[in-house]
This record gives C-alpha cells, sequence and structure tokens, in this order.
C-alpha cells in the first residue's frame, strides 16, 4: 500500500506557473504509476497527466499538453506536476495517485489517492 500527499497548491495570476508535488510513503513507490487529475466544482474529476514507474513515458490531457509536465524522482519518492501559462480553467483541486501497474488515463484505474491541493487561477 502507498500513501500519497500533495502540496504546493495555491492562487496564481493567468499565465504564471505552479509546480505541485506528491509524496508517497512506502519502499515500493518506484514500481507504481503515477497520475495527477483534477475536479473543478460541479464536474467529475478528470485526467492530467500520467508517467511509468521509470518516468520513460508520460501521456497528458490535451488540454494541458505543451503547457504541464509531469515528472517523478524515485530516490525522493516523489512525482511533480510543473505547469505553466496558467489559465482560469486550470482552477482546481488537484490529486496524485498511485497504481501498480501501467499507466491509465481513467480514475477508476487508480487504487490510491491523495487529499488534494487546490490550485486558484485569477483572470
Amino acid at each position: 500500500q502507498v500513501q500519497l500527499v500533495e502540496s504546493g497548491g495555491g492562487l496564481v495570476q493567468a499565465g504564471g506557473s505552479l509546480r505541485l508535488s506528491c509524496a508517497a510513503s512506502g519502499r515500493t513507490f518506484s514500481s507504481y504509476s503515477m497520475g495527477w487529475f483534477r475536479q473543478a466544482p460541479g464536474k467529475e474529476r478528470e485526467f492530467v497527466a500520467t508517467i511509468s514507474w521509470s518516468g520513460g513515458t508520460t501521456y497528458y490531457a490535451d488540454s494541458v499538453k505543451g503547457r504541464f509536465t509531469i515528472s517523478r524522482d524515485n530516490a525522493k519518492n516523489t512525482v511533480y506536476l510543473q505547469m505553466n501559462s496558467l489559465k482560469p480553467e486550470d482552477t482546481a483541486v488537484y490529486y496524485c495517485a498511485a497504481r501498480s501497474t501501467g499507466t491509465n488515463s481513467r480514475p477508476s484505474a487508480y487504487p490510491y489517492w491523495g487529499q488534494g491541493t487546490q490550485v486558484t487561477v485569477s483572470s
């Protein structure tokens, strides 16, 4: 089992940047695929990005491609989401998630979740 704790959220103006971090507990972090998802008020949780256990494979939602970058440091048990050129529509609670098999964009495919961190982008 793995426990996840997100940090790095906050309030930023449109066009600005934030870097989210997700710290994981457990010795098997390096064997997990990781994902970032987000949920805005009144909307379903949606896929943002995912990264394989090695970091060699990444996938992004079309809405963030070219602006967001997912990465991981297995020595630190941490996955990151660098968010640039932020837009008001990026406002949401951002969650990281883990699964013991390959990358996946469906929230239901991830059994382990953090508590979320709020990102608010003002216009």
